[in-house]
């Protein structure tokens, strides 16, 4: 017997930042699709699409509509001020938000499963490469919220503790594209790396403007004044542009370029479905691997009833593209593997840091860090050139 369910597609395709989630949203769908197709799966999903376009204030009422029409469960959401927004609801409303993204930590709800990085698997992996690598004087460029916000105050005791310091802080509105008193204030400090939260055409533009600015003063940016991310994915990397791509960090957990058999076959699936996008994200294997992860906590619950999902999801295990996936039942976040990468010409990333298996969430940071005695007793990085 097939039992059908619907689920939500909580993504904005328009809008400062729809790059990513479109790549978000064909994630699910491709998930969707695959489960839909075996049919000893025994758990058919009827995927409802809402698309908020970026705006703050459309996310709660899409979500009251969809648990109007009886949606239990909910893929969805990029922002950490979207996240935020709709909790309440799902709180209020006993549903179920799987949230398939990179945040900043220091959240757990019990009406959330969180699929993508939590901070000590992008931003404590990124510091220590380049604390070790490049330099621990850092200049820190963010959209203001959240995100960037708390990325930032995560990156500050970090490097307290490595005995590094922020030269520099800035903030511009999620959208802002003018950054030239920004690139002035980064050339007069001085730093060793520019640690970049911004999100969307703010970030595109960023990475424009200071590539120019840099090769105006005869300086190779990505050399002189490199700059990392734990939001930078492929998808982006085409939004930036040719003359801009090369030469960034992005510490994630998924990379197109992962050379596995799971992976060369969840990327030639994705390129066959979406052709127009080219490669997939970390945001969209996170959105996939959610969309799997549901399926399989539904067929085991036999219902789509949140406490019946929840207690089920704690004990699934998924062979992800990224590899092993599990779901925490502590923290309700994911095991994921850690990596970072720098960005070529051709719009894919060289894997430069692999952590070699899944690392145990740790949302906040509770387990990671605590004074300089216990980061130097963490294991130390396998850089694989």
């Amino acid at each position: 017997m097939i039992r059908e369910y619907p689920v939500g597609l909580l993504f904005s395709t328009t809008g400062s930042y729809a790059t990513v989630c479109r790549s978000m949203l064909n994630g699910a769908r491709l998930a969707v699709e695959q489960i839909n197709q075996d049919p000893d799966f025994g758990v058919r999903l009827t995927p409802i699409e809402r698309n908020p376009g970026c705006d703050l204030a459309a996310y709660a009422p899409s979500v009251e509509e969809l648990i109007g029409n009886g949606v239990r469960n909910i893929v969805g959401c990029y922002t950490s001020s979207s996240r935020k927004e709709v909790i309440p609801v799902f709180e209020k409303r006993d549903a179920l938000l799987w949230y398939p993204t990179h945040y900043e930590g220091f959240e757990s709800s019990a009406n959330v499963i969180y699929t993508g990085a939590a901070p000590n698997h992008h931003m404590l992996p990124l510091v220590e490469y380049f604390t070790r690598h490049i330099g621990r004087r850092v200049f820190c460029v963010g959209s203001n919220y959240i995100w960037a916000w708390e990325s930032n105050r995560v990156l500050r005791e970090e490097l307290a503790l490595r005995r590094g310091t922020v030269v520099g802080e800035r903030y511009l509105a999620v959208g802002e594209t003018d950054f030239d008193s920004i690139i002035q204030s980064i050339f007069t400090a001085d730093p060793d790396i520019v640690f970049n939260s911004l999100i969307g055409e703010s970030a595109y533009a960023f990475f424009r403007a200071f590539r120019a600015a840099c090769k105006k003063r005869g300086i190779d940016q990505a050399r002189r004044y490199p700059v990392a991310s734990c939001n930078l994915s492929e998808p982006e990397l085409e939004s930036i542009g040719p003359d801009a791509v090369a030469g960034h960090l992005s510490s994630s957990v998924y990379f197109a370029s992962i050379d596995t058999r799971e992976n060369h076959r969840f990327v030639a699936r994705y390129n066959a479905a979406f052709a127009q996008e080219k490669v997939p994200s970390a945001e969209a294997e996170a959105a996939y691997t959610a969309v799997i992860l549901l399926a399989q906590s539904l067929r085991e619950a036999g219902s789509d009833a949140l406490q019946n999902v929840k207690s089920c999801a704690a004990r699934q295990r998924f062979t992800a593209p990224q590899g092993d996936v599990a779901i925490d039942p502590g923290t309700f976040h994911a095991y994921l593997t850690p990596r970072i990468g720098r960005s070529r010409q051709d719009g894919q990333f060289d894997i430069v840091y692999d952590a070699g298996c899944p690392v145990a969430p740790d949302p906040y940071l509770i387990n990671s860090t605590s004074t300089l005695e216990a980061a130097s007793r963490r294991p130390t990085l396998r850089i694989v050139s």
